[in-house]
């Protein structure tokens, strides 16, 4: 029988929850309908609703009921959903008291703000127009930090948000592990030759674009009724509600970037779609971490996306759409093409292997701003050293340089490191995934993708946040996070471009 205070808690937990996703829908309509003229308007919403959500959250009845549910949790099975609620709840209210309403409040203020600044100084590559929002920022998370007492590293309280219990010299040392496998072999597949990739960069319709990717998507299990997508300056993907998946990309003329950045969104929206209905509206309603959701959008970009089965089916139909631009292409160079690594300004547009340099590169800078050894306002030239030192490119101006992503806009100080991360996981569960369905290949080239889904969202979509990331991986995989998948994947799989 269900203990009443567990009862009173979730009713106090499902109100908090309907705030914040009020907060979602007033951040996806700012970054896809609003009209510029509402940013300020906006973000003094954003900053309302979010205060209100975390004083209701801190309120001490919650830590009341809390200390009064210690015994019926330690009566409930570890699995169950009750003990898991309370397990989670705790770990959330402890850290949420920490910080005053009125500083959240700030922090997401600040932050609607600065987004609102990014798109402009962006496409005007000027850094300074952004500057003094990015300082504001940066101000806010050292106060922030300052809530917390962190035992190693100033960073791991920032990184704790995106990545649970994770700690920055974890992350340093996995980072070291890939820059020392990775490097080289960027240099030994560029060492071999380049792969031509010339007729991706051609004229597309932008409406053509977006029937394709619809198709591919319908394929992964989207549908009208509880999915939409619709383009903005920089693809993301959030939820207000279960049931309410919403994912954007970026149409461009001339590429076909937008393919894969639909794909990678999916990803995301296919993570949260697939949590258990039991637990939604609940704190335990969400992918657990963003090093898992990234293991997510990597998986359907390019575990699935980028592979070669999966064209056997689909680039037929890409050449129908457009056969002016592939219809002189075989599959193998449109192949090759899809999956060329070579080192290029822009992180979304990166191959396998230079990607993970272009997120250490920010995750090295992100520690050097926060324990304040590098000023503001040297940042891009910090930046565009960092390039050329891992990468061997030239930045040519802000806009495709240090103003090319808006997380640090949105006040997003530690979520970089979890891209990589989630590389890394997406091989360890993709391993696992085989080993039960042995004819995946098979399936992809039949255009067969639900069996896929539908493993992934009972092996981990369901548990949403029951269990930590660590146990949730180790569950899923048998293993902790282990580098060496996902470095011997890329050998495998992009080697033999230096052959």
């Amino acid at each position: 029988m269900t203990d009443p205070k567990f009862e009173q808690l979730q009713q106090r937990l499902a109100e908090v929850n309907n705030l914040t996703k009020a907060s979602t829908l007033l951040f996806w309509d700012q970054r896809v309908m609003m009209p510029p003229g509402g940013a300020s308007a906006r973000a003094e919403a954003i900053g309302t609703i979010s205060t209100i959500a975390q004083e209701r959250f801190v309120d001490p009845a919650i830590g009341k009921l809390l200390e009064e549910l210690r015994a019926f949790e330690e009566n409930s099975e570890y699995d169950s959903f009750e003990a898991s609620l309370i397990r989670v709840t705790r770990r959330d209210y402890e850290k949420a008291t920490r910080v005053p309403p009125e500083l959240v409040g700030d922090l997401n203020r600040a932050s609607a703000v600065a987004l609102s600044a990014w798109g402009p100084a962006k496409e005007e590559s000027n850094f300074e127009a952004l500057r003094p929002y990015l300082e504001t920022n940066l101000e806010l998370r050292h106060r922030y930090v300052e809530c917390f007492d962190p035992a190693d590293e100033t960073y791991d309280v920032l990184l704790d948000n995106y990545e649970p219990n994770m700690k920055t010299a974890d992350v340093r040392q996995i980072f070291e592990q890939l820059k020392e496998e990775l490097v080289p072999l960027m240099q030994e597949i560029g060492d071999a030759g380049d792969v031509d990739d010339s007729f991706l960069h051609q004229e597309f319709d932008q409406d053509a674009q977006r029937a394709f990717s619809l198709e591919v998507l319908r394929r992964f299990g989207y549908t009208d009724d509880e999915w939409r997508i619709d383009q903005t300056q920089h693809p993301f993907m959030t939820t207000p509600g279960h049931g309410d998946i919403r994912l954007t990309t970026n149409y461009r003329r001339d590429d076909l970037s937008s393919l894969f950045a639909t794909m990678h969104e999916f990803g995301h929206g296919v993570y949260e779609w697939g949590v258990d209905e039991s637990i939604a509206g609940t704190p335990l309603g969400s992918g657990v971490s963003l090093g898992l959701h990234e293991s997510q959008s990597r998986t359907w970009e390019n575990l699935i996306g980028r592979n070669r089965s999966f064209w056997r089916y689909f680039y037929p139909r890409l050449q129908a759409t457009f056969p002016g631009q592939f219809g002189s292409v075989d599959e193998e160079a449109f192949y090759r093409a899809v999956n060329k690594v070579h080192p290029s300004l822009i992180r979304i547009d990166a191959d396998e292997v230079t990607y993970n340099l272009h997120i250490i590169l920010r995750f090295e800078l992100e520690q050097e701003l926060i324990d304040e050894r590098l000023a503001v306002r040297d940042l891009p030239e910090a930046w565009n050293a960092r390039i050329e030192t891992y990468l061997g490119v030239e930045v040519p101006d802000d806009a495709r340089g240090v103003l090319q992503d808006m997380h640090w806009a949105g006040g997003g100080f530690g979520y970089f490191p979890t891209y990589s991360l989630g590389n890394v996981i997406s091989v360890q569960i993709w391993e696992r995934l085989k080993e039960d369905l042995d004819d995946v290949d098979e399936r992809f080239e039949r255009g067969e993708f639900d069996d896929v889904r539908e493993w992934l969202r009972d092996h981990l979509y369901r548990m949403g946040r029951k269990f930590s990331p660590q146990e949730t991986i180790e569950r899923v995989t048998g293993s902790r996070i282990d580098a060496k998948p996902y470095v011997r994947y890329l050998r495998e799989k992009l080697a033999p471009q230096a052959v």
